[in-house]
C-alpha cells in the first residue's frame, strides 16, 4: 500500500517537477506570464479604476486557467498602482501645476510698467522745468508789426481800427513783485483815487525802487490804513509777500512761466483773480495772446465790433475772439480804444496815449461797469 502511494507521488512530480510551494516563490514577472492571453488582455484593457478591482481581476483569471493543474489557487503578489501625476483617480480635472520654466517660452513684452512710466515722466517734467522758458514779449522788435498783419487778415473788421489809431505799445519799467502790489490796490477804485493811494503807499516804503516783500510785511494794517487801505486789502499785501518771502513765487518764477501755470500759481494769492491776472499778463509781462474775458470793456467792444444786441458771455466771447490767436492781447487793446472812443466819429479820431495803459484799461472798466 505505502509502495503504491510513493510511485503516484513520483509519477505526479515526473509529470509537473514545479510544486505549488515553487509557484508562490516566484517572481512577480512569472505571475503576470502565466495569465491566460484572455484573463491578461481583460486586465490590460480595464480602465485604471481602482488597485481593488484589477487585484481582484488578477485572482479570478488565476483561478480559471487551465495552466494551473492542482486547481490550487494562487493569490499572487498585491500590485500597487501608482497614480498618474497628470490625471486623478477620481477621473477629475487636476489642479493647474507649475510648469518648469524651460518648458515655457519666455515672452517679451513691450509693456513698461506705470512706475516706471510715471517715474519716466516725472523726469521730463523737471528737466523741461529746468530749463528757462523762452516767452517773446509783445514789444520785442517787429512782434506789433506781425501782430497787426495777423489781425487784418485773420479779422478783416479790425481794419478800420487797425487804421485808425496809432499801433499799440506797452510799456512797464516796474518789476512783476510792484506791478502785482498796484493791481491789488487798484482794486474796487477810481482811477483818480487808485493812483492816490498807490502814491501813499509808495511815499510810505521809501520809493517805488524799495517797494519788496520785506518792505511790505514791516507795515501794519494800522499804517495802511491811515493812507486809506483797507483791512482786507492790506492781509492781500501781507499774503503776496510772504509768498514772495516763503519762495513759493519770485519775479525770475513768474517772468518764466507759460500762461497756464503762472494763472494757477497768482490764483494762489488772496486777492488775486481772474481779472487781475490777465490785466498784469498783458501790460506787465506784456504776454501776446491774453483774452480778458471777464474784462467789461474787451466784452463792450466785441458787442459794438459785431453788431451784438447784448454783450457777449465768457464763452461767445472765446469764440469770437478764437481767430485772433496768437495776438489776443493786442485785440484787446483795440477793443479798449474802441469802447473809449464810441462817442466821437472813429474816422480820423486820435485818443492820447499818455499814461499806463492799464490804468486806461481799468478807467473803460469804470465807463462800462
Amino acid at each position: 500500500m505505502g509502495e503504491q502511494f510513493n510511485a503516484h507521488i513520483e509519477t505526479l512530480h515526473e509529470r509537473h517537477p514545479q510544486s505549488p510551494t515553487q509557484t508562490l516563490e516566484t517572481p512577480p514577472d512569472s505571475t503576470s506570464q502565466s495569465l491566460p492571453k484572455s484573463a491578461d488582455s481583460s486586465v490590460r484593457t480595464q480602465s485604471p479604476t481602482s488597485g481593488a478591482e484589477t487585484s481582484h481581476a488578477a485572482v479570478t483569471g488565476i483561478a480559471h486557467s487551465s495552466q494551473n493543474p492542482c486547481k490550487i489557487p494562487i493569490r499572487p503578489r498585491k500590485i500597487r498602482k501608482f497614480s498618474d501625476p497628470s490625471s486623478s483617480t477620481n477621473d477629475k480635472p487636476s489642479p493647474l501645476r507649475a510648469t518648469p520654466s524651460s518648458a515655457v517660452p519666455l515672452i517679451t513684452t513691450c509693456n513698461v510698467s506705470p512706475t516706471t512710466t510715471t517715474s519716466a515722466r516725472n523726469r521730463r517734467r523737471s528737466a523741461s522745468q529746468a530749463l528757462p522758458q523762452v516767452i517773446k514779449r509783445i514789444c520785442a522788435d517787429g512782434e506789433v508789426e506781425l501782430a497787426l498783419r495777423h489781425l487784418r487778415a485773420a479779422d478783416p473788421s479790425l481794419t478800420p481800427l487797425i487804421n485808425t489809431f496809432p499801433p499799440p505799445h506797452f510799456d512797464s519799467h516796474i518789476s512783476p513783485f510792484v506791478a502785482l502790489t498796484k493791481s491789488i490796490l487798484f482794486q474796487q477804485q477810481a482811477l483818480k483815487a487808485g493812483t492816490s493811494i498807490y502814491m501813499r503807499f509808495v511815499s510810505l516804503c521809501g520809493s517805488e525802487d524799495s517797494v519788496c516783500p520785506d518792505s511790505v510785511l514791516s507795515l501794519s494794517s494800522l499804517q495802511l490804513k491811515q493812507i486809506g487801505v483797507s483791512g482786507r486789502k492790506a492781509s492781500y499785501l501781507h499774503d503776496l509777500s510772504n509768498k514772495y518771502k516763503s519762495g513759493i513765487l519770485s519775479d525770475d518764477m513768474v517772468v518764466k512761466m507759460d500762461d497756464r501755470s503762472l494763472i494757477t500759481m497768482l490764483s494762489m494769492v488772496k486777492g488775486i483773480g481772474t481779472w487781475s491776472i490777465h490785466m498784469f499778463m498783458i501790460f506787465s509781462l506784456q504776454r501776446p495772446d491774453v483774452l480778458p474775458v471777464s474784462d467789461l470793456g474787451v466784452r463792450k467792444g466785441v458787442q459794438l465790433l459785431c453788431g451784438l444786441e447784448e454783450m457777449p458771455t465768457t464763452s461767445q466771447l472765446e469764440q469770437l475772439c478764437e481767430k485772433w490767436r496768437p495776438y489776443r492781447s493786442v485785440g484787446a487793446w483795440y477793443m479798449w480804444q474802441l469802447v473809449e472812443g464810441q462817442e466821437s466819429p472813429i474816422a480820423g479820431s486820435t485818443l492820447p496815449l499818455e499814461g499806463n495803459m492799464m490804468d486806461a484799461a481799468v478807467a473803460v472798466r469804470e465807463t462800462t461797469s
